[in-house]
């Protein structure tokens, strides 16, 4: 659960997270968008993914070649998508976690410290809804961020790998916050504690899957692999980004991308959280 709020009925949950959901998912993109240009650049773009001295020389030559709206190339399809994917993830978690409280969904996985069954299952399902409106709007983000223009018969480009990544990310994320809820329950009380919470379970996420974030950056920018070109398939992307660079090559991008999720989700429930309490008071969950 993303709140703590006394809960109404299952379809009414899901459209208020529906609603509080498009405020996160502005507020990400509003505050985290000049990390994920920096991130995206550093990954799949040709003239920063040599770069050896990271993300202050690359955000340097954004700003020194771009200007500082560099740093906001490609904001619009985030900024209208993200709203409607993010905030589509809250509906669905929210939804499915106040429908399914029956034995099997309550049931505790053994080893680990209380964790029920329904947040591994909705997690997913709040992935897999994310994902599918999500690879257009990322694949059109990325295109305009490493300088190309998007084509309409490409917009699923990298879906299967962005499925699996979004998955990794989603689940460990409600994981986290479902951990800290229980375990530290007052955690939740201040802002400085819903920013703390929700940005390490967001930076846990995408460590996780890291890997995953920029392969699939690399797919959807098509970025040329050696003399396998753009059409590289992942395991030959994999082989070359290890020769070329070492297994940090798999990494590529980690601090601008930690900063990115860190500080943008941090804000973002700050946001959710205080809209939440704001609908409770207003009495849309009686």
């Amino acid at each position: 659960m993303t709140h703590n709020e006394k809960r109404g009925h299952w379809i009414r949950e899901g459209f208020l997270g529906l609603g509080t959901g498009v405020l996160f998912g502005m507020t990400s993109v509003a505050v985290g968008h000049p990390f994920d240009t920096v991130k995206t650049k550093m990954q799949a773009q040709s003239g920063y993914l040599g770069e050896k001295s990271g993300m202050v020389a690359a955000f340097s030559k954004i700003v020194r070649t771009e200007g500082f709206r560099g740093l906001y190339r490609g904001w619009v399809p985030p900024m209208l998508g993200s709203g409607i994917y993010r905030s589509t993830q809250f509906a669905v978690y929210e939804a499915l976690y106040t429908k399914w409280n029956g034995p099997t969904s309550l049931t505790v996985i053994p080893g680990t410290g209380g964790i029920e069954v329904r947040v591994l299952t909705c997690g997913f399902m709040s992935a897999t809804a994310r994902s599918i409106i999500e690879c257009p709007i990322e694949y059109a983000k990325v295109a305009r961020q490493t300088g190309q223009s998007w084509q309409f018969r490409q917009l699923y480009n990298g879906f299967g790998i962005l499925w699996v990544r979004t998955s990794g990310v989603m689940v460990t994320f409600f994981v986290c916050l479902d951990s800290i809820r229980r375990h530290a329950p007052n955690t939740f009380s201040t802002p400085l504690g819903q920013f703390i919470g929700s940005a390490g379970s967001a930076a846990a996420g995408f460590w996780l899957v890291w890997p995953l974030e920029v392969l699939k950056n690399q797919i959807q920018a098509r970025t040329p692999v050696g003399e396998h070109g753009t059409n590289a398939t992942i395991r030959e992307r994999v082989q070359y980004l290890v020769r070329t660079y070492g297994v940090q090559g798999l990494y590529r991008g980690l601090w601008p991308g930690t900063c990115r999720a860190m500080l943008a989700n941090g804000c973002s429930m700050i946001v959710m959280q205080y809209a939440q309490k704001k609908v409770t008071q207003m009495g849309w969950r009686n």
